[in-house]
């Protein structure tokens, strides 16, 4: 074959072989098939094909289409072996909850016992502390059936798990507010058990335990928060409680902690506001704790700047609400009128930040009824008037009835 012949040569494209005919064509074959089933070759295209084909070529071509290659034979193989090797999931019921939490108490236990008997050697017990964290972490399918919570307390698996500090995740899960009102019945024996085990308490000495510089760590606090927020939530009376038991005192102290802003500090503020909404007992609790003080020196951090990102607006506007509600109670008031709340209040109306409309909240709740007459008086000696009336000059426009911006209040 001369140069001439090969430039004009051009391969046979007639019809395609039957596998068995050729070993060297049917592998082509299977290599074009599987080029063409990456591109997204599928049912519609393969009738498309037998409809333009027709006869035996297009038959052909539908069941080389149809068959897999292989490769792919073999990892259906490995996928069914693996369905057959796994075996099918236990069905959660009241005796397989039983037999969790029976398996939980004696892994405990046996943690504990080898935890006594090798204190400074952490091997002895580590093999035991891996089985305690597999059985938690199985007792997690519990949060999904509330109405099977009297077990954990029948069971006295309540008291162990508090005794535990890796649980927090779990107590999160079994407390969410939407699995609590599922099956009140079954909440209520729940939320018994854990305060009757003082459960706020062992949550904030874990707390206070913990590194927020630690991601995890500070990940545990946030989830703690939780806890107590959806038990809050479920049972508003608990409040008082939570606050005597040392939250309180962890709150303020966390709030007013020289750490960068994050979400725990956002979850601090409205967990504090969450308590001392209608809580004459917290409010009280919060002023002898020096409370109103801790509250007036985070929020200076606002006279004269805004908050950088819609998260700390929302725990600045959490802080003020804190405020209020302290100032609800005429005791508060005094230590608001010592600790010169009300000049920071006339401050922030003058500098004209987003604080703005949150300090006018305050002086009303300081000032307003007989209890507010010591603020009243106090205000007109700061010269708060002359800040107060530049609000009036300007009245609003009266087509404009609600939501009328701030500038259409003030001089111009």
């Amino acid at each position: 074959m001369d140069v001439g012949e090969l430039l004009n040569y051009r391969p046979d494209r007639g019809a395609k072989r039957l596998r068995g005919e050729d070993g060297g064509t049917a592998g082509g074959d299977d290599n074009s098939r599987a080029g063409k089933q990456q591109k997204g070759v599928g049912a519609r295209e393969a009738a498309r094909y037998r409809d333009m084909g027709g006869g035996i070529e297009g038959g052909v071509e539908m069941k080389e289409m149809e068959e897999p290659t292989g490769d792919k034979k073999m990892i259906l193989e490995k996928l069914m072996d693996q369905d057959e090797e796994e075996p099918e999931a236990e069905p959660v019921d009241e005796s397989s909850v039983k037999k969790m939490i029976l398996t939980f108490e004696k892994r405990s236990y046996k943690n504990q016992e080898l935890r006594i008997k090798f204190p400074d050697n952490p091997e002895k017990f580590m093999e035991s502390e891996l089985d305690l964290n597999d059985i938690i972490q199985e007792m997690h399918v519990i949060a999904t059936m509330p109405d099977l919570y009297h077990l954990l307390v029948e069971l006295n698996a309540v008291h162990s798990l508090l005794g535990l500090l890796t649980v927090v995740d779990l107590l999160q899960e079994l407390t969410d507010i939407d699995t609590l009102h599922e099956s009140e019945e079954g909440a209520e024996v729940l939320i018994d058990a854990l305060l009757e085990g003082q459960v706020v308490a062992l949550l904030v000495q874990n707390m206070e335990r913990l590194d927020e510089q630690v991601k995890e760590e500070a990940d545990g606090i946030y989830n703690t928060l939780a806890i107590i927020e959806n038990m809050a939530e479920f049972r508003p009376g608990l409040c008082t409680e939570a606050a005597q038991q040392g939250l309180m005192q962890w709150l303020l102290k966390r709030i007013k902690a020289k750490m960068p802003f994050d979400a725990n500090k956002l979850y601090c503020s409205e967990i504090l506001a969450i308590l001392l909404q209608n809580n004459d007992t917290t409010r009280e609790l919060l002023g002898e704790m020096d409370g109103i003080d801790v509250l007036l020196q985070q929020l200076s951090v606002f006279k004269r700047h805004n908050p950088n990102t819609a998260e700390e607006q929302e725990m600045m506007e959490n802080l003020f609400d804190a405020l209020c509600s302290c100032l609800m109670l005429s005791s508060n008031r005094d230590r608001f009128l010592k600790g010169e709340g009300l000049q920071l209040m006339n401050l922030m109306l003058r500098e004209k930040k987003m604080s703005r409309t949150s300090a006018l909240k305050v002086l009303d709740h300081a000032m307003i009824g007989p209890e507010g007459a010591d603020n009243c008086h106090k205000f007109v000696d700061v010269l708060g008037l002359r800040t107060i009336f530049p609000l009036f000059m300007k009245t609003p426009k009266k087509m404009k009835k609600t939501g009328s911006s701030e500038k259409e209040h003030e001089g111009q």
